[in-house]
């Protein structure tokens, strides 16, 4: 009997990667109905600048992907995946709350610092939970459905801000109240899933920066100089707001970025398997110039909603392609460490073009944020056809058993 065609596009597709989706999904819905808000909540609640949007957006994310790769290089370390991810999705949940019982920014800063302590402890064992979840040639598609989840529950979550404050006309602050709910659900899914033990030889392999092959430091090199471009998305909400777009527009503008990002993202990671990974991020770094350069030039709201959802179309074909190939450069044993280096390095270059960014959006005009950003996407797409040789598909191996079982 021949597969359909959707058998076939799922094919390698496990119980723990469906559940390791379903633990983003929870997650994001939690942490997404807090996002859009957040920025309005710093400005015109507690007064803030855009400098300090900027500041906040920028030390959160630095922060956890910084933790990521330690998290990561931890969990190789001790041959556990699943232990220090469900520290870290725990942690996350529970610090929702605190954000929104802040009366000052400072208060939100840390609050913020704390939910993504905890998304960078869970996020690299997570990641080599995927990978192992499926076969090497499977990694974008099992990367991509989990990409899917995320950007499925930023979607979800923006929607839910919106019928809270919308509809029920909530204040505020009871926001990252509710945000909590969809977090521990997050966590009941981690608990479900079935970690496979390493193999007792690789244990016993160093996981020193030097076992990481040179392909994968010129990979890193390249994501890095587009990365300190790529500031925080914080910005294009600010930006829809500069124009005249109303709180409501802004969330339900942010949800379509992330329905976009959700919808592609698994065909993003199948065609990363297919046609290579770096020709597909070559894709995605273009999308995030013609979308900059887009913001850069209008004023229009109804133009920057679409370029919100151009946006959203590269922030997960980045996401899928971009860590599976990290994952494919990384030695087996050394995976969750090299993932979580690779985010190490979005982070700490998304915290130098968030701070620049928030320099020029008070210092310069709100245009040079942009401008600034399609720049160093240019500089990025040079980089990455450099450094990172192209590769038209990935090597299949034949599935041993542990495989099929898991």
């Amino acid at each position: 009997m021949t597969s359909t065609p959707a058998r076939r596009r799922f094919a390698g597709i496990t119980r723990n990667t469906i559940l390791l989706a379903l633990a983003s999904l929870f997650a994001d819905i939690s942490t997404e109905m807090l996002y859009p808000v957040l920025p309005v909540f710093l400005t015109q609640t507690l007064g803030a600048s855009g400098s300090i949007v900027g500041l906040i957006e920028g030390l959160a994310v630095a922060t956890q992907n910084i933790v990521q790769g330690f998290s990561g290089s931890l969990s190789d370390k001790l041959r556990k995946r699943k232990p220090i991810a469900i520290a870290g999705f725990a942690l996350a949940a529970i610090s929702k709350p605190l954000i929104g019982l802040s009366p000052i920014w400072q208060g939100v800063l840390a609050g913020r610092m704390l939910d993504r302590v905890g998304t960078g402890m869970r996020s690299a064992p997570r990641d080599a939970l995927i990978a192992a979840s499926v076969e090497a040639p499977d990694r974008g598609k099992a990367f991509g459905l989990e990409g899917a989840g995320d950007n499925a529950g930023a979607f979800l979550g923006p929607l839910l801000a919106v019928v809270l404050l919308g509809l029920l006309h909530v204040n505020i602050r009871l926001i990252f109240y509710v945000a909590v709910i969809p977090g521990l659900l997050a966590l009941a899914m981690i608990l479900l899933v079935a970690e496979r033990p390493l193999a007792d030889a690789a244990a016993k392999v160093s996981v020193s920066a030097g076992r990481f092959p040179p392909a994968y430091w010129k990979y890193l090199l390249a994501t890095a100089v587009f990365g300190v471009g790529n500031s925080s998305s914080a910005f294009l909400i600010l930006q829809s707001r500069a124009v005249g777009a109303s709180l409501t527009t802004t969330i339900l503008t942010y949800a379509a970025l992330n329905l976009v990002a959700a919808l592609i993202s698994y065909p993003a990671g199948s065609l990363s398997d297919r046609f290579g990974r770096r020709n597909v991020l070559l894709a995605s770094f273009a999308i995030f110039l013609a979308a900059y350069a887009g913001l850069a030039v209008t004023q229009s709201a109804i133009v920057i909603a679409a370029m919100f959802v151009l946006y959203g179309l590269f922030q997960d074909v980045f996401r899928s392609a971009g860590k599976a190939l990290a994952s494919d450069l990384a030695p087996d044993e050394l995976r969750a460490g090299g993932v979580g280096w690779y985010s190490t390095t979005v982070g700490l270059t998304g915290l130098m073009a968030s701070l620049v960014a928030g320099l020029l959006w008070d210092g310069v005009g709100h245009r040079a944020v942009f401008v600034y950003g399609a720049a160093w996407a240019f500089a990025g797409v040079c980089a990455l056809v450099a450094l990172v040789p192209a590769q038209t598909q990935t090597a299949r191996r034949p599935a041993t058993e542990r495989d099929r079982r898991h």
